[in-house]
C-alpha cells in the first residue's frame, strides 16, 4: 500500500493545479505553492522541470502511488505494441483503485484505495484488497453486500462532482459496473491536462 505523508490538498498546491477538479481544494483560493516563499516569482521551469512536473502531476493524481510503481508501470507500457504514452495511461487506468473511483463508489483515489484495501470490492465474484490489481476489459466491479449502506459510498454516488467515463457502465443501484474497454488518453476525464508523452520523455532520459 502506497503511503500518503502528505496531505491531498498539499498535492494540489506543490503542483500548482487543482488535481482532481474538487471545490474544496485550497488552491482555487491560494494559486501558490505551500511554505514561506511560496509566493516568491518563480523562474521559467528547465525541459527537466517540466517532464519532472508532468510525472509528478499523473502519478499524484493516481493517489500519489509510489516511484518504484509508477516507474513498473513505465517500463511495462514501453514494453508493449504501440504509443508509449496510450499504454501509460491505459495501464493506469485499468488499477482497482482507479477503476473504483472512475464508477463513482468513493469519494477520492486515496479513499477508493482504502476502501479496497477493507474487502469492500469484488472483481468477477471474488473479494480483491489489492488496489493495484489490473482490471481486465469485461471484468464486474461490484460492492460487497455488507458494505452496500457505508455513508461514504451513498454520498459519492449522489455527488454531482463527476461524470461516469464511457469506458465503463455502471448500475449504481446495484452496486455494480463493467469496464468495458481500455481508454485512450483523450477518452479519459482528468481535471488537468495530462502529458503523458512528457513523462515517457523524463524517463526516457
Amino acid at each position: 500500500m502506497s503511503k500518503r505523508i502528505q496531505a491531498k490538498y498539499k498535492i494540489n498546491r506543490r503542483l500548482m493545479c487543482n488535481l482532481w477538479g474538487r471545490p474544496k481544494s485550497p488552491f482555487n483560493k491560494r494559486e501558490y505553492r505551500p511554505g514561506e516563499h511560496g509566493q516568491a516569482r518563480r523562474r521559467k521551469p528547465s525541459d527537466f522541470g517540466t517532464q519532472l512536473n508532468a510525472k509528478q502531476q499523473l502519478k499524484g493524481y493516481y493517489g500519489n502511488i509510489t516511484e518504484k510503481q509508477f516507474r513498473r508501470t513505465y517500463i511495462e507500457a514501453e514494453r508493449r505494441k504501440g504509443d508509449t504514452s496510450e499504454n501509460l495511461i491505459g495501464l493506469l487506468e485499468r488499477r482497482l483503485d482507479a477503476v473504483v473511483y472512475r464508477m463513482k463508489f468513493v469519494p477520492t483515489v486515496f479513499s477508493s484505495r482504502q476502501f479496497i484495501n477493507h474487502g469492500h470490492i469484488m472483481v468477477n465474484g471474488k473479494k480483491v484488497n489489492i488496489p493495484s490489481y489490473r482490471v481486465n476489459e469485461g471484468d464486474v466491479i461490484e460492492v460487497r453486500g455488507k458494505s452496500r449502506e457505508i455513508p461514504m459510498l451513498l454520498e459519492a454516488i449522489d455527488s454531482p462532482e463527476r461524470e461516469i467515463p464511457e469506458y465503463m457502465e455502471v448500475d449504481h443501484r446495484n452496486m455494480k459496473g463493467t469496464f468495458t474497454r481500455t481508454p485512450l488518453l483523450a477518452d479519459v476525464p482528468y481535471p488537468v491536462q495530462m502529458e503523458p508523452n512528457l513523462v515517457i520523455e523524463y524517463y526516457s532520459r
